[in-house]
């Protein structure tokens, strides 16, 4: 999707820029878009020596998300990292709670 092309380009800047929470956030969103993309594995019910052998032989299609999918994974991920900022907050930790709130700063940006 072209919201994942963008990720995947201010990934590799926050790296240059060393952002580590950028880096962080854009990362665990990746990663939540890419596990949203799996398919669960066929049940085939085979004794051993029923299953397939070799390399890729039990390989499944990903799902295809379009950009609204991965839209709302994104804002899931801006929102979960807003209420653990909140506690960390409450629990007197700025500092972690600030790094959380530029992650999501960083993926706000990246929604437009």
């Amino acid at each position: 999707t072209d919201l994942v092309a963008r990720m995947r380009v201010a990934l590799r800047e926050a790296m240059l820029a060393r952002d580590r929470a950028a880096v962080d956030a854009i990362r665990s969103a990746l990663s939540a878009i890419d596990n949203a993309g799996a398919v669960p594995a066929p049940d085939l019910g085979l004794a051993i020596e029923e299953a397939a052998i070799g390399a890729g032989s039990a390989d499944v299609a990903r799902r295809e998300l379009d950009d609204g999918d991965a839209e709302a994974i994104v804002q899931a991920e801006i929102s979960e990292l807003e209420a653990a900022a909140s506690r960390y907050e409450e629990l007197g930790e700025t500092d972690r709670a600030g790094r959380l709130r530029s992650g999501a700063r960083a993926l706000r940006a990246l929604l437009g």
